[in-house]
């Protein structure tokens, strides 16, 4: 018993809308894996063949197939590539659309040469199975289509494990001090006793957890301003200006910014002024 699919593009594109409702409806879903993976490594490059060789003549199921896979990579690639360039940035609803309005291009140029071919040249697939049709044909032939078919599943599984179980980014703190302008750049340096300026601190948690910062401001090792306790949650940015006066004069002196996090100490920024009376 078989059943004919058609060249599946018609299945293709109704599988990437219903990965892109589950994404935007259920995006902890595990269904967005199962589909997502034929999604990114394998409908772009079918689509891609399919436009090109409409034929079922020319090259095998198993090549059309092994093409296919190494395609989509391709594509999405050039996708990301792409999207870099724009506004949009490569981020996951510009690739996911992207991917898609692709796949939707590509899939009617493939409708649109295929037509004009006639019926029994057309490529199509049909599922059925036999162990005969699975043994037939020449031993190295056997041997290469399993082999693969087997590379292929592995590659598979490998991008399947990745998105699974991604591995954690690096965890850090950006610690920053901006002069005139909100620039890094233009910081006091010349400056009069008792004169007051100041400067912005930046803080933004790249931890996955909740972190408490504190920062304290010191001349020449003596405390001038403290700043905090304060608590920051994941990806969370503070920005403040801190102001500062001397306390005495004299050239070279050390303005250091002292950041605690979580009460241990994180990092050191500093700052040369010259104060003259």
């Amino acid at each position: 018993m078989s059943i004919k699919l058609g060249n599946g593009l018609l299945i293709a594109n109704l599988l990437s809308w219903i990965l892109i409702l589950i994404i935007l409806i259920f995006p902890d879903s595990p269904i967005r894996i199962v589909l997502g993976i034929p999604f990114i490594l394998l409908f772009p490059g079918y689509a891609l063949i399919s436009a090109l060789i409409p034929a079922k003549t020319g090259i095998s199921g198993i090549e059309r197939l092994a093409l296919s896979f190494g395609l989509s990579i391709a594509l999405v690639i050039l996708v990301g590539l792409g999207l870099n360039y724009t506004p949009f940035g490569i981020r996951l609803n510009p690739i996911m659309f992207s991917i898609a309005g692709l796949l939707l291009g590509l899939s009617v140029i493939a409708w649109v040469r295929s037509r004009r071919l006639p019926d029994d040249e057309r490529f199509s697939m049909s599922l059925h199975f036999s162990w005969n049709s699975v043994w037939s044909g020449k031993p190295i032939d056997k041997v290469l289509s399993l082999v693969l078919v087997i590379a292929i599943l592995a590659s598979i599984g490998a991008v399947a494990y990745t998105i699974a179980k991604p591995k954690p980014g690096e965890e850090f703190t950006e610690f920053y001090i901006l002069g005139t302008n909100g620039k890094a750049a233009d910081y006091p340096s010349n400056l009069t006793l008792t004169e007051q300026t100041s400067v912005t601190v930046g803080i933004i948690n790249n931890f996955r957890n909740a972190a408490t910062y504190e920062v304290v401001v010191t001349i020449d090792s003596v405390v001038v301003k403290e700043m905090g306790p304060f608590e920051l949650s994941p990806k969370e940015k503070l920005e403040q200006q801190v102001a500062f006066t001397p306390l005495k004069a004299g050239d070279n002196q050390k303005v250091e910014f002292l950041l605690t996090k979580d009460a241990s100490p994180a990092e050191t920024l500093h700052i040369w002024i010259d104060v003259t009376e």
